[in-house]
């Protein structure tokens, strides 16, 4: 029914499901029309009533549901007013829902702000990034009171309530409401009528992750014609084209609650994929399944025992970073213990559909979370910079995780440095001896032998043995720069697989030599003439930092342990 013929008094019909697969009609009263709410968008204002709906007010996970008036479809339930004394709801014209169309054209780079290069994003880090990149749902405001998009269920099975609780105030953000549905890998009891297809008023998820732990925003579907389906009546991330799973639901229970009663559902089988999330809904389509990014995760424990995770995450540049962070978090603290000493040894790849891949091999330990923190926030800063480079539209083709975790502190610090000569001629072997204590009072020693740089007679450098963290102060210092952004894909990729690590020893000779640093990257020890060039208008596009100390040469050390300390040695060429 055309948005004109929709008038104040007119009785309809609308329909949802209340409980398992049953789809219910309730009864609509048409109170009126805010028109132009949004620009050239218009909201039809509504009485509820039946099937417990006096009591209860609008639920969440009525996002869609279908009205009609005289058998003809006029919208979805989408809206309403936040603690109404009734069930007053605003209904999405069915002709501003059927306006969402798939936008042609291949993907592009992401429009992101361009982010310096971090080698950890916590998820508090992430959300701080990602909040800005999506607004919050716009509301309506009508004589002073909000009309507010319908709150949406986004249940969880098998996550750290923890980790979910840390997350909601971006769910909320965005209009959702995380809650618990039990523990996955159950079976799912999806009403048989609902079958391969999808009715109007049947329930609808979108599945975020799927596999092993389980995570999906509920709504209910609005028309269906052919393998199209228009659901909810509002945008859930609004991103506008996206790769969903479409999966049936299951509505377990209604609670009723002062605040906001909701449909308590599961996710069930998977049906095809939405395609837009747009401002009047999201657009799917049956039979075609989306293509999610799989995360399988082995995880052995101190008792030697062995557990497998096989996920499968939603592919977007925002929430797929996300996921791997929550996904992660949750697998190591449901399945370890997060109070006391807990080390992570990591070896894992995360694999690109370019072929190219990013390979992470890194030790983390310590207490109250911190081991568990740091190493999903080295994955999520993987993924986020990967999936958000300004350069190249790039997918993650699958990631593979290999953890080994130990209930012990593997930490370890610098005692003292023995040289066997500190002064040498050019290109003479040095024997180094660097002496170590691990937490818990245990000593040991590493030996290793590097070879003096070719300096002319009397001069000097600087043997520096620190950690990765002291290394790169050292060269923050050294380029005047904290910040960096990779200027091609080809080299954020080359420098997440170079990114240092917990567990080395840095060897890093450095001397008074001039040098440039430019796109990130070091050019050493350089002739006057190069140094010129190198330095004209002409050859660089952004100015490069002129450096007086230039790395003449660098080694690393692995060791079993993190590794915590510095030591600056001169050492001087023999005349």
């Amino acid at each position: 029914m055309p948005l004109e013929q929709v008038k104040p008094g007119m009785k309809g019909k609308g329909r949802t499901v209340f409980l398992a697969g049953d789809i219910e009609e309730f009864d609509v009263e048409i109170l009126g029309l805010i028109a132009n709410n949004q620009p050239k968008r218009n909201i039809i204002l509504a009485r509820l009533s039946g099937k417990g709906l006096e009591s209860t007010g609008i639920i969440q996970g009525m996002s869609g549901s279908p009205v009609y008036i005289d058998g003809k479809l006029i919208g979805a339930i989408a809206y309403s007013f936040p603690f109404s004394k009734e069930p007053i709801a605003g209904i999405t014209p069915i002709g501003e829902m059927l306006a969402v169309a798939e936008s042609p054209g291949p993907a592009k780079p992401s429009a992101v702000p361009s982010l310096p290069l971090q080698t950890s994003l916590s998820l508090a880090d992430l959300i701080a990034v990602v909040k800005d990149l999506v607004a919050t749902r716009p509301a309506v405001f009508s004589r002073g009171q909000t009309l507010a998009p319908i709150g949406v269920p986004l249940v969880f099975g098998g996550f750290s309530r923890a980790v979910v609780e840390e997350a909601r105030p971006l769910f909320a953000r965005w209009g959702l409401n995380p809650m618990d549905s039990g523990t996955p890998g159950q079976s799912v009891a999806v009403a048989p009528a609902a079958g391969m297809t999808l009715r109007e008023g049947d329930p609808v998820a979108v599945e975020l992750v799927g596999g092993d732990l389980r995570s999906a925003a509920v709504g209910t579907v609005t028309y269906v014609d052919g393998e199209r389906v228009l659901a909810f009546g509002h945008s859930l991330y609004n991103l506008g084209k996206v790769d969903y799973t479409m999966a049936a639901a299951n509505v377990v229970v209604i609670v009723p609650s002062l605040e906001n009663s909701f449909k308590l559902a599961t996710a069930g089988m998977r049906l095809g994929r939405f395609l837009q999330d747009r401002t009047a809904g999201l657009l799917g389509e049956l039979g075609r399944m989306p293509q999610p990014v799989p995360l399988e995760i082995r995880l052995s424990e101190a008792g030697g025992r062995s557990k497998e995770f096989k996920l499968e995450l939603t592919n977007d540049k925002i929430l797929t970073p996300l996921l791997v962070n929550m996904t992660v978090a949750s697998v190591l603290s449901s399945e370890e213990r997060s109070i006391g000493d807990l080390s992570y040894a990591l070896d894992g790849d995360v694999y690109l559909d370019n072929g190219a891949g990013v390979h992470l091999e890194d030790l983390f330990s310590g207490n109250l979370d911190a081991a568990k923190t740091n190493l999903s926030g080295l994955l999520t800063a993987v993924v986020y910079f990967l999936t958000n480079n300004e350069f190249q539209a790039v997918g993650i083709h699958r990631i593979n995780l290999n953890i080994r975790a130990m209930e012990e502190a593997r930490f370890s610090s610098l005692e003292r440095v023995w040289l066997d000569k500190y002064e040498v001629s050019s290109g003479e072997r040095i024997q180094v001896k660097i002496y170590c204590r691990a937490f818990g009072g245990q000593s040991f020693e590493e030996e290793v032998v590097i070879e003096a740089p070719p300096l002319p007679a009397g001069s000097e450098f600087q043997l520096i043995i620190a950690d990765a963290a002291s290394i790169h102060q050292v060269e923050a210092l050294q380029y005047r720069s904290q910040d960096f952004v990779p200027r091609s894909l080809g080299q954020l990729i080359r420098i997440l697989n170079s990114l240092r690590k917990n567990n080395r020893i840095y060897f890093k000779m450095m001397a008074s030599k001039p040098g440039l640093f430019l796109k990130g990257e070091e050019m050493p020890n350089l002739p006057p003439s190069m140094k010129s060039l190198f330095a004209s208008p002409r050859a660089a596009a952004s100015g490069p930092t002129e450096l007086t100390r230039s790395t003449l040469g660098e080694y690393q050390l692995p060791i079993p342990y993190v590794f915590r300390g510095m030591v600056s040695i001169p050492v001087k060429i023999k005349k």
